[in-house]
């Protein structure tokens, strides 16, 4: 194979992974570690990937966040198996922190049998688990009028007075080098302050957010567990710095 068409096949691997391992490409490529070891090189030298360690990742650019909307009608079906396995972790009279996002209210509609307390900076949330006669606490503040969340100092004064069993937070990217990120500040400083006063952090991410970078940084990977669907490919190397939780459909 020629030089440029290995070149090809390990672009179109990133773009569409994120991460290659450097003994997947030697296996689908038929070559030998030298040559993907000066391929990798070389195209890093352009600029094209960034190496690490055992093969090469994506270079990023910081994404831009959907609406509300928008993010609806994305991955209804892994959402709905996130949310269920998500569920499933939450015991009798847990006081837990739901973060507002479309992924995290999945997990809304399998908590109806549930004792809990609920805190959470989610508008649509609070009147959804209203709905399901679940002990709630709206954050008081502004309202971002793209996701219906709940901003501000208000929001962060009021969560500063809780603590948490657990929390279960939406993000936006997932990286191995720069962690849990999403575009907003305001929003990042919330998800930040519940993490630091729960017990236990989980992650809520569908396969579309890993190998993302957004603007602002949460946390890093190993700091919670992700809950995700199977559909993305590369998750060992995720599952070497941090705990994964699949949820099957």
């Amino acid at each position: 194979m020629l030089t440029e068409e290995r070149h090809a096949y390990i672009l179109e691997r990133l773009k569409a992974d994120g991460i290659v391992k450097s003994q997947q490409l030697m296996e689908a490529l038929h070559c030998s570690e030298a040559t993907i070891r000066r391929d990798l090189q070389q195209l890093s030298q352009e600029g094209l990937l960034k190496r690490i360690h055992g093969g090469a990742k994506r270079i990023y650019q910081v994404d831009e966040e959907l609406s509300n909307i928008e993010k609806t009608v994305k991955n209804v079906q892994e959402k709905t198996t996130i949310g269920k396995l998500a569920s499933s972790l939450i015991g009798e009279q847990d006081v837990i922190y739901l973060d507002a996002g479309t992924t995290t209210a999945a997990v809304i509609p399998f908590l109806k049998e549930k004792n809990i307390t609920v805190v959470t900076n989610g508008v649509q949330h609070a009147s959804l688990l209203a709905d399901h006669h679940i002990r709630t606490y709206l954050l008081g503040g502004e309202i971002k009028h793209s996701t219906k969340a709940i901003i501000g100092a208000g929001a962060l004064s009021g969560l500063a007075n809780y603590r948490f069993d657990k929390v279960f937070l939406g993000m936006n990217g997932i990286d191995l080098e720069f962690g849990c990120t999403t575009p907003d500040l305001e929003e990042a400083s919330l998800k930040k302050l519940a993490h630091q006063q729960s017990a236990l952090t989980y992650v809520l991410a569908d396969h579309t957010k890993w190998n993302k970078v957004n603007f602002t940084k949460v946390c890093d990977i190993d700091e919670v567990t992700i809950i995700t669907d199977s559909k993305y490919s590369n998750l060992d190397v995720y599952k070497e710095k941090t705990d994964i939780l699949e949820a099957q459909q």
